[in-house]
């Protein structure tokens, strides 16, 4: 790999195939894909429907410019309105989560007239732009963990000043798999609302069954005025959204918005959005990543029971953590290199001594039961 920018560790490059949960090298050997590539490939890898839809898309018509949108967009557009239960409402569809974020915070900035923006201090928004850079001045960052589960603690925040409230539910993409506590969520969402601003979910880790539930914000008991998706909305091919109510969406275009990119709105990207969805529906695949999303938690609460090292296993549908202690001989890094040995692939982060699980909605119990079994006896030799 001599010919590619190194912007990232580089563990292994040999990977050739992929098969719902399992990926393989080109030497035949088998791992278990814990992450979902990204987080992206809730339906597996190489899903068998969703490649014949994207071939037959690619024979017919891939690519339009953004002035020719064809039925496939309205199709898409409607399926995912549906699910977000924003039936009269509007969309985009563009090309990565980031950009869905960042359109959609800049959308809110438009609309609601104000700069400043609302968002959890340890939320992961965007790769870049405002959204990325969060700068003071544009971003007020409102650390939850100092707050208890009432909402006693918010009087500090400007309100009036606020254009938005950026929810990210998920978990706090930066890999720390923590929730805020609903009370707080619903306090910030309702004051953001009462002083003429909007709420925003950034459903791009969280969405599309990720949490157990469709969205993130499900679990929260509020409705956003707009929703980012991606990840998960192309299960691994790049296509993401933006969602809004009408009203919103009618005060953008009375604004006078221009907004165009290369892939937006591309059938292609539109017609694997809308497959994604219907296989999610069909399959019952939701309800299913929450059943053994539970499974999943209590084998790891059970290994945080028995092994000292471990401080702490929690999560939430397919969104799982297992946090070590800091002050053992044991780091989420060499815990990732040994289960890596043993054919499983995990996330870490190193800053909260995390190992973080996102595996497929479709992966079967059989294979869990294998992982916390490697899992049990590598905390056991280890530590």
């Amino acid at each position: 790999m001599n010919h590619i920018l190194k912007c990232h560790d580089i563990v292994k490059t040999d990977f050739v195939r992929g098969d719902n949960c399992y990926l393989y090298d080109k030497q035949g050997r088998r791992y278990v894909d814990l992450e979902s590539g990204i987080w992206c490939t809730a339906l597996g890898h190489s899903q068998p429907r969703l490649s014949q839809v994207i071939a037959a898309q690619a024979t017919k018509l891939m690519h339009l410019g953004t002035r020719y949108p064809n039925a496939m967009v309205e199709e898409a557009a409607l399926a995912l309105l549906d699910i977000v239960q924003i039936r009269d409402g509007k969309c985009t569809f563009l090309s990565s989560g980031s950009e869905a974020v960042e359109f959609s915070t800049q959308t809110i900035r438009r609309v609601s007239g104000k700069d400043m923006l609302l968002t959890f201090s340890n939320s992961y928004l965007a790769a870049y732009g405002s959204a990325g850079r969060k700068q003071a001045g544009e971003w007020y960052l409102f650390d939850w963990n100092a707050c208890p589960d009432t909402a006693h603690c918010t009087a500090e925040i400007p309100f009036e000043q606020i254009g938005g409230f950026v929810f990210e539910p998920g978990g706090s993409g930066s890999g720390f798999v923590r929730f805020p506590p609903q009370a707080l969520v619903q306090e910030l969402a309702g004051k953001v609302k009462q002083a003429g601003g909007l709420v925003m979910s950034n459903e791009v880790t969280a969405g599309m069954g990720r949490t157990g539930k469709w969205f993130g914000f499900q679990h929260y008991d509020i409705q956003p005025d707009i929703i980012a998706l991606g990840k998960g909305l192309g299960n691994g091919y790049p296509v993401s959204a933006v969602v809004m109510r009408r009203e919103v969406a009618e005060k953008l275009e009375a604004i006078g918005l221009r907004y165009a990119q290369s892939h937006q709105n591309d059938p292609l990207g539109c017609s694997v959005a809308k497959e994604v969805i219907a296989i999610l529906q069909e399959e019952n695949l939701v309800e299913r990543g929450a059943k053994l999303g539970a499974y999943f938690l209590t084998g790891l609460q059970h290994l945080a029971e028995k092994h000292a090292i471990v401080k702490d296993a929690r999560g939430r549908g397919m969104l799982l953590g297992l946090e070590l202690h800091t002050q053992g001989v044991l780091s989420v890094e060499m815990l990732y290199h040994a289960l890596l040995q043993r054919g499983f692939l995990v996330g870490y982060y190193p800053a909260g001594n995390i190992l973080r699980l996102d595996p497929a909605l479709t992966i079967e119990p059989e294979l869990i039961d294998q992982f916390l079994d490697c899992l049990d006896t590598i905390l056991a030799q280890l530590a």
